[in-house]
């Protein structure tokens, strides 16, 4: 069981680490640093944002994705400015809203401000063109499970799975507004057995989202173990949301990272034997903990895994 716990926190450890990656791609500036970054014998691409700014958060996957894809690249560097913490810096660059992205070249400290579209395809073509490169965009595996006719059964009413599924159109704005995030939700529920998170595309399989009474895009449906004609999902679409969705729905105990919260492996239901047992005599004690065993082996899913 040990040893089992131990594989499971390590493999969520590696899990995490893999997509921190592309965060870690992305050269974090500062007051000190700045300089010793930009201006030197590279290009620069500079990104000054505020950690509560919507469209920041939005920016920020596709960022972190340009940084990954230009982490080679000797001649570019892909940086980003804190201007909560460093307000001075932000202020030297005439910055007065987030984000703001600038080019700087080689050698020079003159920005020339991004006007263009904030994913990583078009960024990429940006700074391709400024700093003479050619670099392709990185590409991220998904964890996101792809639904079509001939899995959709098979997948989304497995009753020893609970399965959330976005219905989604391929030219819909709100849900390539929804993937970053969708994706992360994924992601932090990979290692979870029982948990999964997939998508299908409504267009293309008109059918299923007409069986499912999908009129808009995207429509979100949650399929339990015990309920697989499916309920609507209505709550909020911030990574934060889904995850207390699915802890709260699945018994799991994950967070935005996937890694495992301090409720893993804390069972509710034991709580008032485990209060026994630590006030029982010694017979008292030996007793408890027959109930305690007996209780653990009806313990499924997340719980058995973790207790």
């Amino acid at each position: 069981m040990a040893t089992s716990r131990i594989c499971c926190v390590l493999g969520t450890l590696t899990l995490f680490m893999f997509f921190s990656a592309f965060a870690n791609d992305v050269v974090v500036l500062t007051g000190d640093n700045f300089e010793k970054e930009v201006g030197q014998d590279r290009g620069a691409l500079v990104e000054f944002y505020a950690p509560w700014c919507g469209h920041c958060k939005k920016l920020a996957p596709e960022y972190e994705k340009l940084g990954a894809s230009f982490k080679k690249a000797k001649s570019v560097l892909i940086g980003k400015v804190d201007c909560d913490e460093h307000k001075i810096l932000c202020s030297k660059y005439g910055v007065s809203g987030y984000p703001t992205i600038q080019w700087f070249p080689k050698r020079s400290l003159e920005p020339k401000k991004y006007e263009g579209a904030r994913n990583a395809e078009a960024l990429t073509e940006f700074v391709n063109s400024e700093g003479g490169t050619n670099i392709k965009i990185a590409s991220m595996p998904s964890s996101v499970v792809v639904l079509t006719t001939d899995n959709f059964n098979e997948i989304v009413l497995d009753e020893k799975k609970d399965v959330l599924v976005e219905f989604y159109a391929p030219w819909c704005g709100h849900c390539k507004s929804l993937a970053p995030t969708y994706e992360k939700v994924a992601t932090a529920f990979n290692l979870e057995e029982d948990v999964v998170i997939a998508n299908v595309d409504a267009d293309k399989y008109k059918d299923l989202a007409e069986k499912h009474g999908v009129s808009g895009y995207p429509t979100l449906k949650f399929f339990p173990k015990n309920n697989k004609a499916g309920e609507d999902y209505d709550g909020g679409r911030d990574l934060d949301d889904f995850v207390t969705f699915i802890n709260e729905k699945c018994g799991t105990s994950r967070d935005g990272l996937g890694q495992l919260t301090y409720k893993a492996g804390v069972v509710e239901a034991l709580g008032s034997l485990v209060k026994e047992f630590v006030g029982g005599s010694s017979e008292e004690k030996k007793a408890v903990f027959k109930r305690i065993e007996g209780e653990a082996e009806k313990l499924t899913g997340s719980a058995a895994r973790f207790s």
